[in-house]
């Protein structure tokens, strides 16, 4: 087992047996529906911000580093986190908006972009130069040893950049490259730390570069968290039995799910962002799209950070997060000294997700 050896891609089997095709119709077409829907929305970056916190605490989650939506939502609003739970978390959502822009900028994704995401994932863990990393399961056995010496190991990271950005390298669907570009990653295991974090960062970032999304909101971490035992064993039966269909149709079937999930998210999302217009427009006279934006992204909101935001003076801010809360479009919640306000609906939509 140990002794496996992690080959330079393309990989030499059928991407395209029948069974994969089935999978990748399905994938690909709930994917385009998330594509359309997420259209709807008018500032899309309100997913980002909202969206990209979920997929972070998920995606640290695999990693058993563990966060509740409440603390996550309350210290990004305070501008002075001090969980190092949190702080992995939005170290996740910086580094995945961090390559999202160098992809807007230049539509590629070298190995020194994914080096610069993986140092805001898990600063100060370089790629590899000394060897005994070693990858063990529960019980403390060795499962996998992977690339060992520095040079194999870039050569490696090469082959796999040319893979990502040069379409004639291997022409099968981008969707089937998603997961075979995936486990490459997690096999090579480039880095000390923040391998299976920035990995899965890796596979949202390929689906926005090969333009099957506008932006990146289809988070498959909560797929891997409910089938975790699965993701990997189909990892470790590429290296130890081959067996590359399984995995690309179990990474398809995931993207089909969770683009069907993200939807409905998007949908009541859009839903409430309208009853909340609708509302606040015909009964104050502070209405705003800012405003509304501010209240969207994020679940909690302070006075200080509305101020901010808004460019209002504080007492301003403190008038309108008060006259919401009246109103029923926010719950006031006091801990400490702080006030913090809740958009209620929002948060128990993400909740829900």
């Amino acid at each position: 087992m140990n002794s496996f050896k992690v080959s330079s891609l393309p990989p030499n089997i059928d991407c395209e047996s029948v069974n994969i095709l089935k999978a990748l119709t399905k994938s690909a077409r709930s994917l385009a529906e998330l594509k359309g829907e997420i259209k709807k929305i008018p500032n899309s970056q309100i997913l980002i911000d909202t969206l990209s916190l979920q997929e972070a605490r998920d995606s640290n989650e695999v990693e058993n580093i563990v966060t509740t939506n409440d603390e996550i939502f309350k210290e990004i609003v305070e501008k002075n986190i001090t969980s190092l739970e949190v702080k992995e978390a939005t170290n996740y959502a910086f580094a995945l908006k961090f390559g999202f822009n160098l992809i807007k900028e230049r539509g590629i994704l070298t190995i020194n972009d994914i080096k610069k995401i993986q140092e805001i994932i898990s600063p100060n863990h370089p790629i590899r130069k000394i060897p005994g990393t070693n990858l063990k399961n529960a019980k403390r056995e060795i499962i996998y040893t992977p690339p060992q010496n520095y040079d194999e190991i870039t050569n490696l990271l090469n082959n796999l950049e040319e893979y990502i950005n040069y379409p004639k390298f291997h022409e099968i669907d981008s969707l089937i490259k998603m997961p075979i570009i995936h486990y490459q990653f997690e096999s090579i295991h480039p880095f000390y730390d923040g391998n299976g974090r920035t990995g899965r960062l890796l596979n949202i970032l390929f689906l926005v570069q090969q333009k099957l999304l506008d932006i990146p909101v289809l988070y498959l971490s909560s797929y891997v968290i409910r089938n975790k035992a699965m993701y990997y064993k189909l990892l470790q039966d590429v290296r130890t039995e081959n067996n590359w269909e399984e995995w690309i149709i179990w990474m398809l079937k995931g993207v089909e799910e969770t683009s069907k999930e993200t939807i409905k998210v998007v949908n009541n999302i859009k839903i409430l962002m309208d009853n909340y217009k609708t509302k606040i427009r015909s009964e104050f006279s502070f209405y705003s799209h800012e405003l509304i934006n501010t209240l969207f992204k994020y679940p909690y909101t302070k006075i200080d950070f509305l101020s901010k935001e808004l460019k209002v003076h504080r007492n301003t801010a403190s008038s309108y997060l008060n006259t919401l809360t009246d109103a029923g479009l926010l719950t006031k919640i006091k801990i400490g000294k702080s006030n913090y306000y809740l958009n209620k609906p929002l948060f128990d939509i993400l909740k829900d997700r």
